[in-house]
């Protein structure tokens, strides 16, 4: 059986869900890619261009599911699926956001970069601070302790 990358997934639940317009309603879509990314530990050979797209989406109670594809560390095309919850500063248009999930990617030399890679998956919790300005937003997200990201994207 052939496998079925992140991004044909991502693809086709947006395109599902979008086509049940009562249902589409209830979600807030969040398109994004990284904009800057450093390391704590400068090392010439770490990749600071993940280019990562990464898609999700937030219920009406701040709930979010989603997915990313990026380039590590180590310029290695990687996965991370995700659920987590959103936080809202009152009255700000600020937020504090928490992932959990499963992440992929991390072959060869670098499988034990990051914890529990023991079978080619490790679990990850990513947190991360945002602000949403209408339908533009950022995020500083903090990988670890091996660097922190800065993401841009567009809701809708």
């Amino acid at each position: 059986m052939k496998s079925v990358r992140l991004p044909t997934v991502l693809t086709l639940a947006l395109t599902a869900t979008l086509a049940q317009t009562s249902w589409a309603e209830e979600w807030n879509w969040y398109l994004q890619t990284s904009a800057y990314t450093t390391h704590f530990n400068h090392d010439p050979d770490h990749n600071n261009h993940q280019e990562l797209i990464g898609l999700e989406y937030t219920t009406r109670n701040d709930l979010i599911i989603g997915g990313a594809t990026f380039k590590n560390s180590f310029y290695q095309r990687s996965q991370y699926v995700y659920a987590g919850k959103r936080f809202n500063f009152e009255d700000t248009p600020f937020y504090f956001k928490i992932s959990a999930g499963a992440l992929q990617g991390y072959r060869g030399d670098y499988r034990d970069k990051i914890p529990l890679n023991r079978f080619h998956v490790a679990p990850a919790i990513i947190p991360s601070l945002g602000v949403q300005l209408g339908r533009v937003g950022g995020e500083v997200v903090l990988l670890g302790a091996a660097a922190l990201m800065v993401n841009v994207g567009v809701y809708f």
